[in-house]
């Protein structure tokens, strides 16, 4: 459990990348950021962040440096937010080689772009389901009834969750997800943290139920999964539930709110993916470039080091600012201008180097068959308010609603 004496920290309202005005619009201030240094020292976190394309694909790469925030020296962030975290154990998000190479190789097999294209049928008939749903509404939410329920079907069915379910899931999910805000109240973390444990309790009860009566499914592949004599341990296996489920749900929904949201604000685009829908593959890139939903990612030193030009010691943490580095001239000219004709797309949307997405074949599959089946049916939506909510969480960039309406229906 999180320490409850723990101070709750205040969001500063400074130029910092935890500021409402960087959160919910950062590309006008990395652009400023870009042009005057490779680096930037945040002065709330203590960490370096990385601007440039070609400073960050190196550094992603980089398997001398660590995923594992607790080997970061403790600045006074750091400490309020471990304080204020679940004691439990670490998913392989976080971990370094060899423990994160193991966890990977036992589910990787789910993930292939092979076994992930076997999925498009069915990715395809839960998209016409639920546009199937709003189809005669003049007025509607696209996060709320589209590109939330989309990805948490796709993941949960993976899983073999109960269909009854699936919107509580989805409720775990975004509460879960919420402890990347270092600012949250008292009242936000009981509710996250109860959300972490009913998760818990429920996969468990789900392990229980298989080894009784086995069927196929994720679960019950984890539960077999075995590489060179290894297999997951049930905490593993939970807390691989858990990151699987609010991986999948999460930055998925982002990707398909965020690239719709650019294709309505260009209307011109969504007409060249009517006229040529082979090109909804590379569009599907654009979006992840022009508005990535991971912003940026982290680093820790093991020794002292100089990046960037930068001189850094032991401990110290480096953020490669993702959204940055899809934004950089000198990868995508013109960026920030969006065009799913675009040449050679370059983005590090996923991450890269082993710690590169592990979930990135099936966004890509759902955010292509999304889009295709909102191009396709309802070539007439808008965007139904002037400026709609993002979501306040360091790091994730995404809608918390997108009101959309049909102009002809």
């Amino acid at each position: 459990m999180a320490d409850p004496a723990a101070a709750q920290p205040e969001r500063p309202n400074n130029a910092g990348v935890y500021a409402q005005a960087f959160i919910t619009d950062p590309y006008p201030i990395l652009k400023v950021l870009r042009e005057q240094g490779r680096v930037f020292s945040e002065p709330n976190s203590g960490r370096v962040l990385l601007l440039r394309q070609a400073d960050i694909e190196p550094i992603l790469r980089d398997r001398t440096l660590s995923h594992d925030p607790r080997k970061a020296e403790l600045t006074p962030m750091m400490q309020a937010l471990f304080a204020r975290q679940p004691r439990r154990e670490p998913s392989m998000l976080t971990l370094d080689a060899p423990d994160h190479t193991r966890l990977r190789s036992l589910v990787n097999k789910a993930f292939t772009p092979r076994a992930v294209e076997n999925m498009r049928g069915r990715v395809q008939e839960i998209a016409s389901e639920l546009l199937d749903a709003v189809e005669s509404r003049q007025e509607w939410d696209l996060i709320a009834d589209f590109a939330g329920p989309l990805p948490t079907v796709v993941i949960a069915e993976m899983l073999g969750v109960d269909p009854a379910e699936r919107a509580q899931f989805k409720q775990w999910s975004d509460l879960v997800v919420s402890g990347f805000d270092p600012f949250q109240s008292d009242e936000q973390i009981a509710k996250r943290e109860a959300a972490g444990d009913a998760l818990r309790d429920y996969f468990l009860a789900q392990i229980a139920a298989r080894r009784a009566e086995p069927r196929e499914d994720l679960l019950m592949g984890m539960m077999r999964a075995e590489e060179q004599g290894d297999q997951m341990t049930e905490s593993e296996i939970l807390t691989m539930c858990t990151l699987l489920l609010v991986a999948g749900n999460v930055t998925t929904t982002d990707l398909i709110g965020n690239g719709v949201y650019a294709l309505l604000q260009h209307p011109d685009q969504i007409e060249l993916l009517r006229e040529k829908p082979e090109l909804m593959a590379n569009a599907v890139e654009e979006m992840l470039r022009f508005d990535s939903p991971v912003t940026g990612t982290g680093r820790v030193l093991l020794e002292d080091a100089e990046i960037a030009g930068c001189p850094m010691h032991k401990g110290q943490s480096v953020s490669p600012f993702l959204a940055s580095a899809n934004h950089d001239p000198a990868a995508n000219p013109d960026p920030d201008r969006f065009d799913v004709t675009r040449e050679h797309v370059q983005h590090h949307s996923f991450g890269g180097g082993a710690h590169y997405c592990l979930g990135a074949p099936l966004a890509r599959l759902e955010a292509q068959v999304a889009v295709a089946a909102l191009v396709d049916r309802m070539p007439d939506l808008r965007v139904a308010v002037s400026n709609p909510e993002r979501r306040l969480l360091p790091g994730f960039r995404g809608f918390t609603s997108l009101p959309v309406k049909r102009t002809n229906g």
